[in-house]
């Protein structure tokens, strides 16, 4: 069932604000999959973007999916054959680095709400003339930081971000600070080491940290 610009970005409104941050997770092993989404969604944060950026990614999706509480997503989204392949696996909701016409089409087409990647004024503009105002702001500390973010809410107040891409625990309050941001996405809260090893309690501290970030 397709859906239209303005409910994708409301449906990507309404996931961003379920937590402060949302994870962004590059899973290399499905085993890890069920126990890293119950560990994260534990400690609170249920809203997952799994990258399609690893050969389990999909299948990834498919299990984290199966976890109690959990909404998860894909993201790294490219290309239409992204999209159907990220929805049959059951993810949710897709993020991507940038927006094009064809990969918004693909996603609406899907019924697949988007959270689409914007890094200057001139990209966020076009988004939002399609209809889009709760956007991804990628790569964050690259492009400028919150400090860049900041200065969007004056001339396009409309415009609500997302910030990930070198957002860490020591900046996070920067960016959660600002009235345009409604969450960050990181990927401290599921380090590689502890995912190997398998530390879920751990993951869930992090999580739980994490959640209590004021914004």
């Amino acid at each position: 069932m397709s859906i239209t610009p303005s409910q994708a970005s409301q449906a990507a409104r309404e996931l961003c604000q379920a937590a402060p941050i949302v994870p962004v997770l590059v899973v290399e092993s499905t085993d890890h999959a069920r126990p890293l989404a119950e560990a994260l969604v534990a400690g609170g944060l249920p809203v997952l973007e799994v990258t399609l950026r690893t050969p389990a990614a999909l299948e990834v999706i498919a299990e984290m999916a199966k976890v109690k509480g959990g909404m998860v997503g894909a993201g790294t989204l490219l290309t239409p054959a992204d999209v159907n392949a990220a929805k049959e696996a059951g993810a949710t909701f897709g993020v991507s680095p940038g927006a094009t016409d064809v990969l918004l089409e693909a996603c609406e087409a899907e019924g697949l709400p988007l959270l689409p990647g914007a890094a200057s004024a001139s990209e966020a503009m076009r988004l939002l003339e399609r209809g889009y105002d709760m956007l991804k702001f990628f790569p964050a500390e690259a492009a400028g930081g919150a400090k860049f973010i900041g200065s969007l809410a004056s001339p396009l107040p409309q415009i609500s971000f997302c910030p990930t891409g070198g957002v860490s625990p020591t900046n996070a309050s920067d960016y959660l600070s600002l009235a345009n941001v409604v969450c960050a996405g990181g990927s401290w809260v599921a380090p590689k080491a502890l995912v190997n090893d398998g530390a879920w309690d751990q993951i869930e501290a992090l999580a739980r940290d994490a959640s209590k970030l004021s914004r």
